[in-house]
């Protein structure tokens, strides 16, 4: 023992994945927790080396820690950076600073620019447990953010990370808010738009809620995670890139938050528009087209709301120093034809290559966007259309992709999953809905994004003529259980699924 407010204790590794925050495990017999008057769910600082971390202890029963060690969940382990068997010093921690300013969130108060750094600086440095950081983002769902609030908490987040810097008066970025299955334009505009000269440092992110993100699809085919420094290479050779976000250090604060909207389905306006912003300013983008999914089950679910959104994104871009143009776009239904990383991969190409079978909605509304990004950077004038489709047909932007693909590092295109299961057409009409949650349900049963090679193929949209006995959808899992899982999902919801009129 070395006094009443510390203890030495040896360090064990606990093969645990808490995800982003740090957990400490001690065993219900052990003296320290006694001796530092420690309860479960309470903060301990553990040092060792020159380095220290905060954690939220769980006692536990048992043999899974020996008495006078201290155990760290993986992530916890990692952060402190010492051998297992190293003497590690373990101390309670202080409340963090912050909890006076998320109390006054929680009573429904607006919080100063000051206030709102100060809880995205505990929250990055791990002194929230999960517990407050729900009541944070709970907090801020029930009562709201201010514009003023959506500022503040904004720019704490771009300033908790890194920044990426590039040498131009225009860098280009285009974003989808989400909600629509298959909305895979990304990678497609980003090669047009870096064909024509724009510089477009692509970051993109993993599945929160859906089959696969960008980086999921693109993954499929080339290394995403890239250090700033091969960015920066990449960029000044081809003009563009298409990384993970996750795998740099920009807006970090945001990255926890979400994971604790995602098991709460919790869905903040405010939230989200500084998730984006931060986002997008800490990746260096200049001029940004965002688009705005309207429809049933996406975060704008009329045109009303939407154009709700749109100016507010815009006003508040602005604010920040970022040209934001919202897009509405139509988020009825899936777009392309594949749901799930390597299917949409199978999607990208196909456009880019100008095949024959390239989903036609797919391509449209990824010239639109580019059309849209060209007009907005002042690369075309009334023509950005017409240029978007310039560099597409030429085949100068599956060129482009080409090149940026080699750079990061190439990889072949696994084939879809190898057991399948056929969704034919029961009657004679026209498709009149195919439902986004009940197909995202179903890739996602099937295994995706979890499984890159699991799917959905969607071989009818709304307004195509269907038989009797035709194609409507083809299921792909790597599992005859989650084909199984999928199949039965698709049975109990068919009616709902898809409707033909």
């Amino acid at each position: 023992m070395i006094g009443v407010d510390a203890m030495k204790m040896l360090l064990k590794r606990i093969g645990i994945d808490t995800r982003r925050e740090s957990i400490a495990f001690l065993d219900d017999d052990d003296l320290t927790s006694r001796a530092l008057g420690l309860h479960s769910m309470d903060r301990i600082e553990v040092s060792a080396n020159g380095r220290r971390i905060l954690a939220v202890l769980n006692i536990v029963e048992g043999s899974v820690v020996p008495l006078g060690t201290l155990g760290l969940s993986n992530v916890a382990f990692e952060k402190l950076g010492a051998s297992a068997g190293t003497l590690v010093e373990v101390t309670p921690a202080e409340p963090p600073a912050s909890v006076d300013a998320l109390r006054l969130k929680i009573a429904g108060r607006e919080l100063s620019a000051l206030q709102l750094r100060e809880i995205v600086d505990d929250i990055v440095r791990s002194r929230y447990s999960k517990v407050e950081l729900t009541a944070f983002v709970v907090s801020a769902t029930i009562n709201g953010l201010s514009d003023k609030e959506i500022l503040g908490l904004t720019n704490a987040m771009i300033e908790s990370g890194d920044q990426l810097h590039f040498d131009s008066t225009i860098v280009a970025d285009k974003h989808s808010i989400g909600g629509v299955p298959g909305n895979r334009t990304t990678p497609i505009v980003a090669s047009i738009a870096a064909a024509a000269g724009l510089i477009i440092p692509k970051t993109s992110s993993r599945s929160v809620t859906s089959p696969a993100g960008t980086a999921d699809t693109v993954e499929v085919l080339m290394n995403v995670e890239l250090s700033p420094e091969r960015i920066y290479d990449v960029v000044r050779r081809e003009g563009g890139c298409l990384v993970w976000g996750g795998a740099l250090n920009l807006a970090p604060a945001d990255d926890m938050i979400i994971q604790v909207e995602h098991p709460l389905n919790i869905d903040s306006q405010g939230l989200m528009i500084s998730s984006i912003l931060a986002k997008k300013k800490a990746a260096g983008a200049t001029h940004v087209v965002l688009d705005i999914p309207v429809g049933p089950g996406t975060k704008a679910q009329t045109a009303e709301k939407g154009e709700r959104l749109k100016e507010r994104f815009q006003q508040l871009g602005l604010r920040l120093g970022m040209n934001i143009r919202g897009l509405l776009t139509d988020g009825s239904q899936p777009i392309g034809n594949g749901i799930g990383p390597v299917l949409e991969a199978e999607d990208v190409i196909k456009v880019l290559r100008n095949d024959a079978d390239a989903p036609q909605d797919l391509r449209e509304k990824s010239l639109y966007l580019a059309g849209e990004l060209f007009e907005l950077t002042g690369k075309a004038r009334g023509e950005g259309r017409a240029l978007a489709e310039k560099k597409l047909s030429s085949g100068e932007a599956y060129e482009k992709f080409e090149k940026i693909r080699d750079l990061q590092g190439r990889r072949e295109r696994p084939p879809p999953g190898s057991h399948t299961q056929d969704i034919l057409a029961e009657t004679n009409g026209c498709i009149s809905k195919v439902d986004n949650s009940i197909i995202t349900r179903i890739a996602q049963l099937a295994g995706a994004p979890h499984n890159p090679e699991a799917g959905v193929y969607i071989a009818k949209h709304v307004g195509d003529a269907a038989d009797s006995g035709q194609l409507l959808l083809r299921i792909f899992s790597e599992s005859e259980e989650s084909l199984a899982f999928a199949t039965r999902y698709w049975r109990e919801n068919a009616h709902a699924g898809i409707e033909i009129t």
